[in-house]
């Protein structure tokens, strides 16, 4: 029987993806479907992914499943049908990356949560059923080129600022559960118009245009896959690319470039760079954006104050973090004024 949790030290589980020889392919699947008893099916999912070395971060829930993993190329079929197996997934779309090196994930953890997507909503007659019209590549471009048309982004502020659809409007929030409302406040004008909704692989966008009919909203699409399968559907159909910059992902990568436009600025200096890391300070681990100059400057911090901590002995290190909550440290502009190092809003 399969030990349903990892027993080995992340370090060492790094270590060993690093030294892997067999290349691996970095995939992204959800679907929102009724799982009776979330426990049992993320057990019985655990002993079968482990059997076939899928790495990754997946989460189970009533309303369905949400996952980001990696897995052996010579294992991808026996992994494409173990989830045809599944009552409630077969023929489920897996968004596969573009810009992928394997290395995303090293460990499998998979978790039982109160929803797929933390969404805030607690009213009952919300229905997950009742959502918008899927629109497909092609369909998209097509609807943008309409004047009438109003695109959304519904992703996180840090993931909008490094690439995003041309004339998108940014939600700016740092939570998901915080835009759903701002999105019914932003477009309480404009309720008649053709709105699309996008994402990074079509969860949250496909959720956030059921919540905008619950609300009252008439004309609501979402884009199939997300931006990930997107890009796919131009470069395989030779069709425009209305995307912009890079792709944020949440894995070891934290972004895929789409194209080689740079519209995101380094947090410290300011020069044009879109690459996002966690500060070095492990007390810190805070996400921003750094070019290579400054990376070299502050060592990997984000300040200067971090800076002159990694100096310290690790001990140090470790007694001054002990017992701090990171929770969820981003960069945002109110950053600017408390840290030395973080120049720029």
């Amino acid at each position: 029987m399969a030990v349903l949790h990892n027993r080995v030290s992340q370090k060492e589980l790094k270590k060993k993806l690093l030294e892997e020889k067999e290349p691996r392919t970095t995939i992204s699947f959800y679907r929102y479907f009724p799982i009776q008893d979330p426990k049992a099916f993320r057990d019985e999912l655990y002993r079968n992914l482990a059997e076939i070395e899928v790495f990754g971060r997946i989460y189970i829930a009533h309303e369905g499943i949400n996952a980001q993993i990696s897995v052996p190329q010579t294992n991808f079929e026996k992994f494409r049908d173990y989830l045809n197996s599944i009552e409630g997934l077969k023929g489920l779309r897996l968004n596969i990356a573009v810009d992928d090196d394997g290395k995303s994930f090293w460990v499998l953890k998979i978790k039982v949560r109160s929803k797929i997507v933390a969404d805030g909503i607690h009213d009952p007659n919300f229905n997950m059923e009742n959502k918008g019209k899927y629109v497909n590549a092609e369909e998209f471009n097509k609807l943008t080129d309409d004047p009438d048309t109003i695109v959304i982004d519904m992703r996180n502020h840090y993931e909008y600022e490094v690439g995003h659809f041309d004339k998108a409007l940014e939600v700016p929030s740092d939570t998901f559960r915080e835009q759903l409302p701002m999105a019914v406040d932003m477009m309480k004008n404009s309720k008649e118009k053709n709105i699309i909704m996008y994402c990074t692989g079509g969860i949250r966008c496909e959720k956030a245009s059921a919540y905008m009919l619950h609300k009252g909203f008439k004309n609501v699409f979402h884009l199939e896959g997300g931006i990930i399968n997107y890009t796919r559907e131009v470069s395989s159909k030779n069709l425009d690319n209305k995307f912009i910059g890079k792709n944020f992902v949440f894995d070891d990568r934290l972004g895929e470039r789409i194209t080689e436009d740079i519209i995101a600025k380094c947090h410290q200096c300011g020069e044009p760079c879109d690459t996002h890391t966690n500060c070095a300070n492990e007390g810190c681990h805070l996400l921003f954006i750094q070019c290579e100059k400054c990376a070299e400057k502050y060592k990997g911090c984000c300040s200067q104050e971090c800076f002159e901590i990694i100096q310290l002995p690790v001990e140090e290190q470790k007694l001054m973090r002990k017992g701090i909550d990171k929770g969820q440290n981003i960069f945002n502009k109110s950053l600017r004024r408390k840290r030395p190092g973080l120049e720029l809003g």
